[in-house]
């Protein structure tokens, strides 16, 4: 009889899961087209200005990056209480959450952008210790950034109105579509003469174009969005979110970049460039995971009513097995291709210094992913409290370690280290979900229900690692074993009822 289940008879958790699954496959395009850019242009862009010169372009970069918790939190706060607004169907204060929110954010982003702007020459010379010859250009693409930096945190707000309807596609238009374009541009506008500023003068007219983008979007899905009130009401749920927000935010700027900074200061800025390619490429194992946390975390908040618990607990569990089920294949692949990869896209000097840092990497990145979707589940219910406490307690042993692995063993320890912090950070989390917000599962059942993919994929990966991954055979091993892990995931992992919608997904599809 089961097997005779129409597709309509399916729970009413599929209503949530059908648009988590429509959102994560925006967000995957929209991660995906931009890899793909970038490993079209960065060959380009490294040869043009050469490896010196492209570590203190990614370095400018790093500086916004490091100051993303800048915006009060409110990226995440705007998205968390526009999505609580947008189910009771209250558009009145959906916008008041987008407007009072960017104001919030506005006002305590220009704490950094205007320091930033006064003293980068100070910040050029003296904190990044880049190169003589290229401090003059480092000092104008840093002021330059500034003001990019101030565009980027309001179109991550202005978007909300998007997220809260899981409307990834218009989202993803917007926002990858503006990189997409200013990643390609870029090695045209080096081959024509430009250099670092040029390259930063691109990205500034990308981040200008994607907040006026969001801006007239979410006001087309929300008319409400267009007025000039802020709720004083609002303030103060907003704020106490965000604080914590804030603190996660500094603690995980902090935290994350930390080895880059070090690896500069104590071995060179070209050491940078062969741990940011290896970091780089692994973080390619991320996108299909990544891809479902941006449609998460507003359906968490949705679901976190009593009468809505079984909804949330089958969205948590299918959620973690697509993570796992993805995360698998994506880091076989990404073992058997990396030396070569690394050898022809970067040149044989990357192919040589980044593919151990790389194979180090990959670790800390399987443990990420795995507490991606008990950190979406924490955010949606509120809860920034736990990674802000986490990360700041965490973060002085992490600096001692961090420093010590690096001087002992240069990248290969900014790989280590960064890779022991998700580990511990991935069993801390997991704990954390099931204590604060009540859904159950169990990693080590994870694990076994995949014992048999491991299986499958592990000897294309000894062939390539242990005997040789130039091999021709490698184009027809890979799509066997590939073919015969998703045969296993179809009969072993995935439920009868998922069967289903996925056909019936499939034959709509094909109706079409």
């Amino acid at each position: 009889m089961e097997k005779d289940l129409p597709v309509e008879n399916i729970r009413p958790t599929q209503g949530m899961t059908m648009k988590v699954f429509k959102g994560s496959f925006w967000v995957l395009t929209g991660q995906v087209l931009p890899l793909i850019a970038t490993f079209v242009s960065t060959p380009f862009i490294i040869r043009y200005l050469g490896a010196e010169s492209y570590g203190v372009l990614i370095l400018v970069g790093l500086i916004s990056g490091y100051f993303s918790f800048a915006d009060f939190g409110m990226g995440l706060a705007s998205t968390r209480f526009a999505s609580e607004a947008f189910a009771k169907a209250d558009k009145k204060e959906e916008g008041l959450v987008v407007r009072t929110a960017a104001v919030i954010a506005f006002l305590s982003s220009l704490i950094i952008a205007i320091p930033m702007f006064l003293f980068s020459n100070l910040l050029v010379h003296n904190i990044l210790h880049v190169p003589v010859n290229l401090q003059t250009k480092a000092n104008i693409a840093l002021k330059i950034t500034s003001f990019t930096f101030l565009f980027s945190i309001l179109g991550n707000i202005f978007n909300s109105p998007q997220l809260s309807r899981m409307r990834m596609d218009i989202n993803v238009l917007i926002t990858s579509g503006s990189k997409v374009l200013m990643i390609l541009i870029t090695p045209l506008v080096l081959y024509m003469g430009g250099g670092i500023v040029e390259a930063t003068i691109v990205a500034f007219f990308a981040a200008l174009i994607i907040m006026g983008g969001n801006i007239i979007a979410s006001g087309l899905l929300l008319p409400e969005l267009y007025r000039s009130t802020i709720s004083r009401s609002l303030l103060r749920p907003l704020i106490k979110f965000g604080s914590n927000v804030l603190l996660w935010g500094i603690a995980v700027a902090v935290l994350a970049n930390l080895e880059k900074l070090i690896l500069t200061r104590v071995i060179s800025v070209k050491s940078l460039a062969y741990y940011s390619v290896a970091f780089t490429l692994a973080n390619m194992t991320t996108m299909l995971s990544m891809s479902i946390v941006q449609a998460l975390i507003p359906a968490f908040s949705q679901l976190q009513a009593p009468e809505k618990r079984t909804e949330l607990n089958t969205l948590f569990s299918r959620s973690i097995r697509f993570s796992l089920a993805g995360l698998l294949p994506s880091i076989i692949f990404l073992l058997i291709i990396a030396k070569p990869f690394f050898t022809i896209w970067a040149g044989p000097e990357f192919g040589k210094e980044s593919i151990f840092p790389f194979y180090f990497l990959l670790v800390g990145i399987f443990f990420s992913i795995i507490v991606y979707v008990p950190n979406c589940v924490l955010t949606g219910f509120g809860r920034a409290d736990i990674f802000a406490r986490v990360y700041w307690i965490e973060m002085l042993p992490y600096i001692v370690i961090a420093f010590l692995l690096i001087h002992l063993f240069g990248i290969w320890g900014a790989a280590i280290s960064w890779s022991l912090r998700e580990i511990f950070n991935a069993l801390l989390f997991v704990f954390f979900s099931k204590k604060y917000t009540g859904v159950s599962f169990s990693i080590l059942k994870q694990f076994r229900d995949f014992i048999p993919g491991i299986i499958i994929l592990l000897p294309v990966t000894f062939f390539a690692l242990f005997y040789n991954n130039y091999s021709f055979w490698l184009i027809s091993f890979i799509p066997v074993s590939f073919g015969a892990y998703i045969y296993m995931v179809w009969k072993k992992i995935m439920i009868h009822e998922e069967k289903v919608w996925v056909i019936g997904y499939i034959r709509r599809f094909l109706k079409k």
